[in-house]
């Protein structure tokens, strides 16, 4: 099988599972008993295969894993509560104090926060443009050991220029870390932009339904970690392409402790089967969307890559199979953002993204209000910028509701 959605439907069934199940069975269980104790230390010490204990291991985890690792054409993943605990996880397996990371300045907030609290603890940081290749030149020194960049910006929808720091970090060789959580496995794949670890936020896209978190963290096999420094001899054993994953997921994992659950992983890996089903729906009703908003009189600015005078509407279109689901608007300056907000009915005011349901929030007063107005100004959020995570309903259903919210405060 080749087709994304044959793997993905199809991978659990390829390893056998008892009973004639379809899917990995929730494996709720936190310790593994053996018959032998030399086998358990074997386990341990990892020249057997098997499970030691729930914080670093767990099957229904594991074919989650491989799930994600076939939609990312990776070589291993590793799974977390999270995607903040993913990103947090790697950067303390991977970098230490005096070691410099380079960002992307266009961040969601919460890595944002993240980023700057490392900063505390001996981890430089340089937040620059990453729409510019040049800018992320100018950031490196010669502490930089990795570039972290998002694919497309949340909220104001900034395409990163992948390719071209791709090839970069593959000359200077730094860690090229590509967080894919805004276009997910399916509308992208960071591997053709030579990035050496993939960073998803499972809550969205690829779990889909709202109703479980999850991060991960896949090793594209592309980076030669034989002549990367922080790599600890414990974890130098075999092939070089999995040292770090390796470290991320015995260091990192076993000491932080953010394990992703059974249940949570059977629900994301349940959800990850139509992934391409729900991404195709949902892309063309963000197109349709931005394009009704565009032209309404209630609307000063909309920011979607898909519409011809995005900055960077081509390179979205080389890179992606479609310009995402995630649609931004600013209000024309005498409409209230409070009173258009809760005219609306069908759209559910509330955080997240990658939701069925299509979702509405405004932005400067909720995710990126601990920012502040300096901060949030030099990302180019204004106070009248709402975010809208667009869902699978009917087009015509989603527009009438943006129409009758703008029309009901007198912007017709």
């Amino acid at each position: 099988m080749t087709g994304f959605t044959s793997k993905i439907v199809h991978s659990d069934r390829l390893s056998p599972i008892e009973h004639g199940s379809l899917h990995k069975p929730i494996h709720a269980t936190v310790a593994y008993g053996y018959e032998d104790a030399r086998e358990l230390a074997a386990v341990f010490q990892g020249s057997a295969s098997g499970y030691t204990y729930g914080r670093q291991v767990n099957p229904t985890v594991d074919a989650l894993q491989e799930k994600v690792t076939a939609m990312e054409n990776g070589v291993a993943t590793v799974c977390f509560t999270t995607g903040m605990a993913a990103i947090g996880t790697m950067i303390f397996a991977l970098l230490r104090r005096g070691d410099h990371l380079v960002s992307s300045s266009f961040l969601f907030g919460n890595t944002n926060s993240l980023f700057n609290s490392f900063t505390a603890h001996g981890v430089d940081v340089t937040f620059v443009d990453a729409q510019d290749v040049e800018a992320v030149a100018a950031g490196i020194n010669e502490r930089t050991r990795m570039v972290f960049v998002e694919t497309i910006a949340n909220p104001r929808t900034q395409v990163s220029a992948l390719a071209e720091i791709g090839e970069l970090c593959r000359e200077r060789g730094l860690v090229y870390v590509v967080d894919n959580t805004m276009t997910s496995p399916y509308l992208f794949q960071p591997k053709a932009v030579h990035a050496s670890l993939i960073i998803n936020s499972l809550t969205k896209y690829i779990g889909g339904h709202g109703n479980a978190l999850g991060g991960a963290i896949t090793e594209t096999g592309l980076y030669d970690w034989s002549s990367f420094d922080n790599i600890y001899d414990t974890y130098k054993g075999g092939d070089p392409s999995k040292w770090a994953i390796t470290q991320i997921k015995k260091k990192g994992l076993r000491d932080f402790g953010a394990s992703l659950g059974a249940e949570a992983a059977h629900h994301l890996a349940v959800g990850a089967e139509t992934l391409a089903l729900r991404l195709d729906r949902q892309c063309a009703n963000a197109q349709a969307m931005a394009e009704y908003l565009q032209n309404s009189a209630w609307v000063q600015a909309v920011y979607y890559p898909g519409l011809p005078g995005h900055p960077q509407h081509d390179r979205a279109a080389a890179l992606f199979r479609h310009p995402g689901a995630l649609v931004s608007f600013e209000l024309a300056p005498e409409v209230d953002i409070w009173e258009y907000m809760n005219g609306l009915k069908v759209i559910v005011k509330s955080s997240n993204l990658g939701d069925n349901r299509t979702l509405a929030i405004p932005v400067a007063h909720t995710i990126y209000y601990e920012m502040g107005p300096e901060r949030r100004a030099s990302m180019g959020i204004a106070d009248t910028l709402i975010r809208i995570s667009v869902g699978i309903e009917d087009i015509d259903d989603l527009l009438a509701d943006l129409a009758q919210a703008g029309e009901n405060n007198g912007a017709a």
